[in-house]
């Protein structure tokens, strides 16, 4: 009996200490502790829900997940378990297996805020708006304070992805409507905990309609920089003016992808090669968990460098406490932590620059770092920052080794012309649907590739809506999975044409089908976001790829699909003249004197 007895009660112990260790934020000496509480008595539930809260927030995940899965399978039908997995799910990209999750816990605890919260924000990734809604709308009839809530209903006002006779034109005046009614809320009384919600859910999709958000963003980023800067008082964190002659000018960089990451190849690279380590002494702030070779690369050129999983509270202390003369943030809008941080005054002078190619609207931000050859000459009109314009692409890019791996891509057997559709399926605005029925309809026997987007529930989406606006999917279209890059290479070596979205245009892929020799077709946007791929076109002479219209971006993408020869020509071209586009020395020379002269 006493042999039995005796493991509980140390088990018991455990635990207890265990929690408390996890409540004060001692999280691996918890897992610790409450890893021995499950070794001693593995039955025990509420060991094995605490041990999993304790990995997720240290950021592992998947034994954070095996742990809820224990206490789950120990304790059926427990909501507050099969919620914790549900979250997980939904982190991790799993929606389906999240939303089935979550609503289990529901049916348990049908008063569960916390489980309406996870499935709107689960519906609202997959581009079910109404859903989405639906949830948050019942976590505020429960709560009717939960900041989370109200936050995430006026953003999930605009989905990721429309359907068939969805008119985004509506969407964006529901947005502004529940702006204001948000607003409303946080003026309407004491909201000093308002500012957790803050870029918890960011208006990330407005991006995709072809329209100045300068407005909308300037409303949105006010009401992040007010509660951001109550905390900010009330933390203590005061900016001090810059340092003058110290000698070295100490400059951050802010992100949360110091990794092989569209922002890092397009922005973050250039800049870490190309600044002068006599001029500036660059610290970097390292705010996801992905590490690999471009980590360690960023991490050899910087005087400081910062990585690890924290609250944004001590982000803001780390990145305060750095006296930065400069602090720069690669993109803004993409990632939470990033947002949050964005929103406060953490350094003298703060910039963003194109990452997210779109104003921030944050009075925090005094300059957006962009490029002559990306904007429209009325560019200042749709910024709410100072826009500097960097030579040339404002970037240094450096080319990718050319791997390729051939490969046999199913759908494409037989095919006649293979136009690429690159775009993630958000990129795909439902006006210009048109266009790509159009030149399938012009070009016999084309097929037009897509690819899977993340999560996969999107690119049905988009296919669903592109087959009602008459496109013969069967005929004359594939969806291929995401493919590595050397897969992916290959097949822009293989292709004949690259169908730039219209309206958000590609920057990476575009660069790429340059480096590949593959023609590119697009039409020139009205803003920053729809220029990138026309830009990089006029840069290296081949402006003829740059249609001003819809119409006209039918007929040359119908044209040069029937003659083998003028795209033959094109990519000698390509070939002859793309060096112009990599490791120029210009922009980042150009943004080093401007810093300085600041």
């Amino acid at each position: 009996m006493l042999s039995w007895l005796f493991p509980k009660k140390r088990a018991a112990a455990h635990f207890h200490q265990g929690t408390l260790l996890a409540q004060s934020g001692k999280f691996a000496a918890a897992i610790a502790r409450l890893r021995r509480a499950v070794e001693l008595e593995p039955d025990l539930a509420e060991a094995h829900f605490n041990l999993g809260s304790a990995y997720r927030d240290l950021g592992q995940l998947e034994p954070a997940l095996a742990s809820y899965r224990r206490a789950a399978a120990l304790h059926p039908g427990w909501a507050d378990a099969l919620l914790g997995i549900g979250a997980i799910l939904r982190e991790q990209g799993r929606l389906e297996e999240a939303i089935d999750s979550l609503s289990r816990a529901l049916a348990t605890k049908p008063d569960s805020v916390e489980a309406h919260q996870e499935l709107g924000n689960a519906h609202t990734a997959l581009g079910n708006w109404r859903e989405a809604l639906g949830h948050f709308g019942s976590a505020l009839r429960l709560q009717p304070d939960h900041a989370e809530a109200h936050w995430a209903a006026a953003m999930a006002q605009i989905p990721a992805i429309y359907g068939t006779g969805a008119d985004p034109a509506e969407h964006r005046r529901a947005f502004s409507a529940e702006l204001e009614a948000l607003e409303r809320w946080c003026r309407s009384g004491e909201r000093r905990e308002a500012f957790r919600a803050v870029a918890v859910h960011q208006p990330f999709y407005l991006a995709y309609q072809e329209s100045s958000n300068r407005e909308l963003l300037a409303r949105y980023g006010s009401l992040c920089a007010g509660l951001m800067r109550g905390w900010q008082d009330r933390a203590g964190l005061a900016v001090a003016p810059a340092a003058a002659g110290r000698g070295q000018m100490r400059v951050g960089i802010v992100s949360a992808h110091i990794h092989d990451h569209s922002v890092w190849k397009a922005l973050v690279h250039g800049w870490m090669e190309g600044f002068d380590q006599d001029r500036f002494d660059l610290h970097l702030f390292h705010l996801g968990t992905r590490r690999d070779a471009e980590t360690h690369y960023a991490q050899s050129r910087a005087a400081g460098f910062h990585e690890g999983r924290r609250a944004f509270d001590e982000w803001a202390r780390l990145i305060h406490s750095s006296r930065l003369d400069v602090l720069i943030y690669p993109e803004i809008g993409m990632d939470p932590t990033t947002a949050k941080l964005a929103a406060m005054r953490l350094a003298p002078v703060q910039a963003a620059s194109w990452g997210h190619p779109e104003t921030t609207g944050l009075p925090t931000i005094d300059y957006f770092l962009s490029a002559e050859d990306l904007e429209p000459p009325d560019a200042q009109a749709h910024y709410t920052e100072k826009l500097v314009l960097l030579p040339h692409l404002g970037c240094s890019v450096s080319r990718a080794p050319e791997h390729l791996d051939p490969h046999e891509f199913t759908g494409l057997e037989g095919a006649g012309p293979i136009l690429l559709c690159p775009g993630t399926p958000f990129k795909y605005a439902p006006q210009f649907d048109r266009v790509l029925v159009e030149i399938a309809r012009r070009v016999d026997k084309c097929r037009l590739v897509f690819f899977t987007g993340n999560p996969e529930a999107l690119s049905i989406k988009l296919q669903h809506r592109l087959t009602q606006a008459g496109l013969d999917f069967e005929r004359h279209a594939v969806i291929l999975p995401w493919l590595p890059r050397a897969q992916f290479r290959a097949l822009l070596t293989r292709a004949d044409l690259y169908l730039d979205t219209i309206g958000f245009s590609g920057f990476n892929t575009a660069m790429q089908a340059v480096e590949c020799g593959l023609p590119i077709v697009t039409r020139e946007g009205r803003f920053l976001r729809g220029r990138l791929a026309s830009g990089i076109l006029k840069r290296i002479g081949l402006a003829e790829l740059v249609t001003p219209s819809e119409e006209a971006y039918i007929e040359l993408a119908a044209a040069l699909a029937g003659d083998r020869e003028r795209r033959r020509s094109l990519r000698s071209r390509i070939e002859a003249n793309r060096s112009r586009l990599f490791d120029d020395p210009a922009p980042v020379g150009a943004m080093q004197d401007f810093l300085q002269r600041l």
